[in-house]
């Protein structure tokens, strides 16, 4: 099995201080959650998304959001400051939850955003600690979905509410095709959308939207490929060649497997019924 570091947007994130440095920012200078906007949003349609979410889930002052999959910290800040949310920002990946941590201080939001590192499946909090749990393009990492479902249920308070938008399967994909959607995106659970919504149901969730994003991604990844090959000289002179190269091929493969249209994606709201299932 690969590794999630496999996924090359994942390496080099350091490269946010170089595009902050080219804002005239030092490594120590406040920031501004919509200075940071432009960088640290690893999901699509960036803080559009963010807003979607909290219009639906009716972000309020003095609720607790649960982010898994934080990644550099960018809804979880943005969240906390536009929502009034305090957000547990869990991330799996040391290097990652470092750079998210130093720039919600930078940013003034210790107070609202938690960051937590470490594995999902073995956060544990009391039952009921949450009124939200979100996510953006980090669940299809996860295995033994039953039980991660399981856990998001729990950890809910009653009639909770759950956000997701995350990758799926359209069609059979074949042996080859897994293969590769794990080693290019380390895709490790990619039901099809009727299938993520009755595992949302079988959980003991109401499903209340659940939308097709596959055809809006798409053109989003071809669009997003093409703008970064087109400013390639900016970016070598910022990045370097080893981070421009690694996010060329990322970018590439996504791209890819979105246009084979074996690959999709969906944007889903529920609830957490009294009990589960």
């Amino acid at each position: 099995m690969t590794d999630i570091k496999s996924i090359k947007q994942y390496t080099h994130v350091q490269r946010i201080y170089r595009e902050l440095g080219e804002l005239g920012k030092t490594t120590q200078d406040p920031l501004s959650v919509d200075e940071l906007s432009a960088f640290d949003q690893l999901h699509y349609h960036g803080t559009d998304a963010l807003d979607v979410a909290m219009a639906l889930l009716g972000a309020d002052t003095g609720q607790r959001w649960l982010e898994i999959g934080s990644g550099l910290g960018g809804p979880a800040r943005y969240i906390a400051a536009y929502g009034g949310v305090h957000v547990t920002a869990l991330e799996l990946q040391r290097e990652q939850h470092e750079v998210a941590r130093a720039l919600t201080g930078r940013c003034g939001l210790e107070d609202r955003v938690e960051h937590v590192c470490g594995d999902f499946m073995q956060f544990d909090r009391p039952p009921g600690s949450f009124d939200a749990i979100v996510s953006w393009l980090a669940l299809y990492h996860i295995p033994q979905r039953a039980r991660l479902l399981e856990k998001c249920h729990r950890l809910l308070k009653p009639f909770g509410r759950f956000y997701t938008e995350d990758l799926t399967a359209r069609g059979d994909i074949d042996e080859v095709q897994r293969a590769l959607l794990e080693r290019d995106l380390y895709a490790i659970t990619l039901p099809q959308i009727t299938e993520y919504r009755r595992d949302l149901e079988n959980a003991g969730f109401e499903v209340e939207l659940c939308q097709s994003m596959s055809s809006d991604w798409a053109e989003f990844v071809r669009v997003r490929q093409a703008r970064f090959r087109s400013d390639r000289a900016r970016h070598l002179r910022v990045h370097g060649e080893a981070v421009v190269n690694a996010l060329s091929e990322y970018y590439a493969a996504v791209n890819r497997h979105f246009q084979s249209g074996k690959l999709g994606g969906l944007r889903l709201c529920a609830s957490k019924l009294e009990a589960a299932a």
